[in-house]
């Protein structure tokens, strides 16, 4: 597999994480890009949900934690410096997305 098309399959990968993060995070109306956010739903603590559904906060904290999983996947498949590049777009693409969404819905700072 070449090194493009490892590229492309991880960001393919996170990219799709990402998506359904921003989808969970506004049904539950979780201002992810504020500090401690993440934090917290990774905790478990679902006080940060500006709307109550805990299907949608336990999917939310679950893609969360695969993030890890899928970003040390990347690692050793593309190397550091490449999944740290690609992580860095990914996440670009994240603040993005919330960033919009932040605006719209949350009343948040966004990007």
């Amino acid at each position: 597999m070449s090194d493009n098309t490892r590229a492309e399959f991880w960001s393919h990968q996170l990219d799709g994480l990402i998506t359904e993060i921003v989808r969970e995070a506004s049904i539950c109306q979780v201002k992810l890009l504020d500090p401690g956010v993440v934090d917290a739903v990774l905790r478990d603590n679902a006080s940060v949900c500006g709307h109550d559904n805990p299907a949608a906060f336990k999917k939310l904290r679950e893609l969360l934690m695969m993030t890890f999983v899928v970003r040390g996947k990347a690692f050793d498949g593309l190397g550091p410096l490449e999944a740290d590049a690609l992580i860095q777009q990914i996440s670009n693409g994240l603040k993005a997305k919330l960033g919009s969404t932040a605006k719209g819905r949350f009343g948040g700072a966004g990007g």
